[in-house]
């Protein structure tokens, strides 16, 4: 079992910044296997930021390209979400994935085992 455990939520103004964390426990997997999804109310869960199978070079949803970035420290098994520009469009419930076993296709893992409890992100405008 892996426990993940988000950190970082809160209130921000639009254009604000914000700074998540996931760090992961128990069974050990690697930081490149964590992502981000997010889901608003009412929406379906959307995916954020993660990392691909082979080069484990970061990629994005489309919504943050550009204003969110995902790094990972492989010595604390965390992955951070660095948010930048925050608009109202971004409030959500923002939670860490984890793959364990990797299974890819077109280089992304397609498949997240465990969950964390979710961080929530509110902006103001």
């Amino acid at each position: 079992q892996v426990q993940l455990v988000e950190s970082g939520g809160g209130l921000v103004q639009v254009g604000g910044s914000l700074r998540l964390s996931c760090a992961a426990s128990g069974r050990t997997i690697p930081a490149s296997h964590l992502a981000w999804f997010r889901q608003a109310p009412g929406k379906e869960r959307e995916f954020v930021a993660g990392f691909t199978c082979a080069t484990m070079s970061e990629y994005y949803g489309d919504s943050v390209q550009g204003r969110f970035t995902v790094s990972k420290d492989n010595a604390k098994n965390t992955v951070y979400l660095q948010m930048n520009n925050l608009q109202p469009e971004d409030t959500a419930d923002y939670y860490c994935a984890g793959s364990r076993t990797l299974s890819c296709k077109n280089n992304k893992p397609v498949r997240y085992d465990d969950w964390g409890q979710g961080t929530r992100v509110s902006v103001s405008s």
